[in-house]
């Protein structure tokens, strides 16, 4: 398979047609070879606009949903990020590409993210889930940015969280399609 092919044909019909406008994001996509992270088996699979089963309980988000996440965010070169889900490297490596200092969260409880490294100026979660616990949004510094896929009623929406005054808000800001990142579940509560 041609694999530079397939990232040009990613941009054009998967990026651009779902509002991911930022050029730096762009230019980020179309460097980082999506390929290699996926098992060899699975690499024909690597640029379809789905999410792709990498085994073991691990997954690869579809691009338009990283990408339109990253647009949204608008990382800049300099910034330090927090990367949390079941395979983050190809989101840690673009964010890298694009100049942001990356740590990457992907074993044990991700609600607990990594407050070692904390505050972070934006933060990826690279999955759906159902609710933003506080463990994350508190790691965030001031002005800070988190952008997420949550399940609502079943229906997954990308959402980009903002921290500002010391309090935290959502914007829900487009349909999209992730892979459910296990520990992420609303709790569930009684009632009659």
């Amino acid at each position: 398979m041609e694999f530079e092919a397939a990232r040009r044909a990613m941009i054009d019909s998967q990026l651009r047609p779902q509002a991911v406008t930022d050029s730096s994001v762009v230019a980020a996509m179309a460097v980082v070879p999506r390929e290699q992270f996926v098992p060899d088996e699975r690499r024909a699979a690597a640029y379809i606009d789905r999410i792709v089963d990498l085994g073991g309980g691990r997954f690869l988000n579809p691009p338009a949903t990283l990408g339109r996440l990253l647009t949204e965010l608008a990382p800049r070169g300099g910034e330090r990020a927090l990367v949390i889900g079941t395979a983050p490297a190809y989101a840690a490596a673009v964010l890298r590409e694009m100049g942001l200092e990356v740590r990457e969260c992907e074993d044990g409880d991700l609600t607990a993210g990594d407050p070692a490294g904390a505050p972070y100026d934006l933060i990826l979660i690279d999955g759906a889930v159902e609710f933003l616990p506080e463990s994350l949004t508190g790691q965030l510094g001031e002005r800070g940015r988190l952008g997420a896929c949550m399940l609502e009623r079943g229906v997954q929406r990308l959402v980009i969280g903002r921290k500002a005054g010391g309090a935290f808000g959502i914007n829900f800001i487009a349909d999209g399609s992730a892979a459910l990142l296990p520990g992420f579940q609303r709790p569930r509560v009684f009632t009659f």
